[in-house]
Parts: C-alpha cells; sequence; structure tokens
C-alpha cells in the first residue's frame, strides 16, 4: 500500500493543469440583489471594464503581487459591513478609519492608489457614474483572471458608503489569520457563506504574501504538529523568534505564488498551508473532503470560486438612493474641498445659463 506522502505526490501529479476557465456571461444560477444588475453600467459607461482591464494589465506587467493586494481589498471591504467601499475611505473627525483598524494594516498601500487611480480614467471616460465600490469589484475579478485564474461576469450597480465601520467593528467582522476551521465556518456563516463558499475563497491566498507576526506562533517556541518540517524550517530562515520583525514576509502558496491556481489545496494536503486558518482547513473534517476536491479537480474549484466571489461581492451593498459615487475614493463628497467647490461653480454656471 502506498504511503500517505506517496499518495500526496501522486495527487500532485495528477492535479488538472488549466491555467485559465472562461465563465463570461452572467450565470444564471447566480442571485442577484434587487438594485445589482449584470448590465449595470452598458449605457452610462460601455467602455468601463476594458478601461480597467487595460491599466490593470500594465500594472500586473511591472508587478503581478498588485494582484492579491487588489484581491484582498475587495475581501476586507465587503466582510466588515458590505461591499460600499468604506475600507477606502480616510480617517475624520469621528475617528480613524477602517484601514487603521489592525486586520488592515497589512493591505498594500499601493492598492488603495490604483483604485483611486482607476477611479480618474474611468471618471474621465464617463464621468461620475462609477462607484469606487464597484471598481473594486471589478478590480478583484480583472486581478484573478490576469494571474492566471478564471474570467467571469459580475453584477454592479454599487454606490459608495457615507461611513466607515468603528475599529471594534473591523476586528468582529475580519477573522485572522490565527483562527481554526470552526471559527471561520461560524464568522462567515452570518454572512449567508457555507463551508465550500469558505474553502473556495480561501484559495485566493494561491497568490500574495503573509507577514511572519501572522504565523510566528506556529513556528515558536514550539513547532506546530501539522506543519511539514522541511517547510518549518525554510520559514524559521525567513522569521525569527517574536517578537518578529514584522516587515518579514514570504509567499503563501510555495508551489505557484504568482498564479491564480489549485496549487494552494496542493500546499494544504502537504502540511504547508502558512497560516492556522488555512491548514485547519484540512486537518478539520468538516472542510477537509473539500480540500482535496480542490486539490484534484482545478475546474471545480474555479466553479465554486466564481460562485462564492459573486455571493461575497453581493454583501450589504447599497443602491438606488442609499449611498453616493464618490469623487474621490479616500474622501466622501461631503468632505470633498474640491468636489464641493466643482459642485458649487457648477450650479453658479448652470444658473448662468438659464438667465
Amino acid at each position: 500500500m502506498a504511503s500517505s506522502a506517496s499518495l500526496l505526490l501522486v495527487i500532485s501529479a495528477l492535479l488538472i493543469s488549466t491555467s485559465s476557465v472562461c465563465v463570461s456571461g452572467a450565470p444564471t444560477s447566480a442571485h442577484v440583489v434587487k438594485g445589482l444588475s449584470w448590465t449595470f453600467h452598458e449605457s452610462t459607461c460601455p467602455k468601463l471594464e476594458s478601461i480597467v482591464r487595460k491599466q490593470l494589465k500594465k500594472i500586473f506587467k511591472e508587478d503581478i503581487g498588485q494582484a492579491a493586494g487588489l484581491l484582498r481589498l475587495h475581501f476586507h471591504d465587503c466582510f466588515v459591513q458590505g461591499c460600499d467601499g468604506s475600507v477606502l475611505l480616510d480617517g475624520s473627525h469621528s475617528g480613524p478609519s477602517e484601514k487603521d483598524a489592525p486586520p488592515n494594516l497589512t493591505l498594500r498601500a499601493r492598492a488603495f492608489k490604483i483604485i483611486d487611480d482607476l477611479r480618474r480614467h474611468v471618471h474621465e471616460e464617463c464621468g461620475r457614474v462609477v462607484s469606487c465600490a464597484d471598481i473594486v469589484a471589478i478590480s478583484a475579478r480583472d486581478a484573478v483572471f490576469l494571474s492566471g485564474g478564471p474570467d467571469y461576469d459580475i453584477p454592479l450597480g454599487r454606490k459608495d458608503g457615507l461611513n466607515f465601520a468603528t475599529r471594534d467593528a473591523t476586528i468582529a467582522n475580519l477573522p485572522p489569520p490565527t483562527s481554526n476551521a470552526s471559527a471561520i465556518l461560524a464568522s462567515l456563516a452570518t454572512k449567508n457563506l457555507d463551508a465550500t463558499d469558505v474553502v473556495a475563497l480561501s484559495g485566493g491566498h494561491t497568490i500574495g504574501i503573509g507577514h511572519c507576526s501572522s504565523f510566528t506562533h506556529r513556528l515558536y517556541p514550539s513547532q506546530d504538529p501539522t506543519m511539514e518540517k522541511t517547510f518549518a524550517n525554510d520559514l524559521k530562515q525567513i522569521c525569527s523568534p517574536p517578537p518578529p520583525d514584522s516587515s518579514n514576509t514570504t509567499v503563501l502558496d510555495i508551489r505557484t505564488p504568482n498564479t491564480f491556481d489549485n496549487k494552494y489545496y496542493v500546499d494544504l494536503m502537504n502540511r504547508q498551508g502558512l497560516f492556522t486558518s488555512d491548514q485547519d482547513l484540512y486537518t478539520d473534517a468538516k472542510t477537509r473532503d473539500i480540500v482535496e476536491s480542490f486539490a484534484i479537480d482545478q475546474a471545480l474549484f474555479f466553479d465554486k470560486f466564481v460562485h462564492a466571489m459573486i455571493k461575497m461581492g453581493q454583501l450589504s451593498v447599497l443602491t438606488g438612493g442609499h449611498g453616493e459615487i464618490r469623487s474621490n475614493c479616500s474622501v466622501r463628497n461631503s468632505d470633498n474641498k474640491s468636489f464641493l467647490t466643482y459642485m458649487v461653480e457648477d450650479d453658479e454656471e448652470s444658473r448662468s445659463e438659464l438667465r
């Protein structure tokens, strides 16, 4: 009988190698919340998605690592108070912003700049008709596709939120990487995401990096028994004992760190998941079979990932008369002096034309 280690090597060798799956067109089984639609910007900004993709292709050609940053930004936006672009807001007199809360301190600074640069390109072409929240959602989808993952349509029409969540609310809604599978499942169940959704969304860790401070507890003072020894020893060369240098990082997927594929799940089966929240998906009986199915069948993973992303991307969205379309993604329009000046001048010009 083959050993467990040999079995894992066989599974690795038999993996489906498809690098990109197209799921274009509106998924007929996907539920779309009221106010969003697959064709929302078709008449008001027909070039929207081509503008975003063209710009991101240029960015990723120089630094593919930004793809993971944009994908993570979408997650952290949606999980806290819904996909309303609130994670983009700077702090104000009402308190520190979501981006200042501990779970968001490792979000890539350039991701915020990329979103507002995309907003500028889109608004120059179409006017202020597309929200920052929609641009975040489109960018996350393109980050997946342009790094090797599936291409798919997403419903649009989100409005930007008028406020950001408190520090406590941000922390409460973003399970830390030290969480086990049970904690993550319980947290995301409150957002109507089931076990398959959770495991699929966790596959976003097939690209990106992790900071030493998020996993050194698995290395020191003693090694986590669920972590493969050689993998642990390699990590110790990068991360010193606590308190670790928070600036040190390593890749989340040691097999294909810059490619969106199913190798993350192969890592888990080989006990090479970086975070507790990753590895415990394979350790826990409630999610182990799902991990194995995704490790063996990349097309299945892509299909379930798209389904989960469309569900997550519609969490507590603002539509219609709720929210706004920001003229600067980091500032509410009511706090944006240049926007208010423009509105006053535009109003005066309109009155002048009526005289």
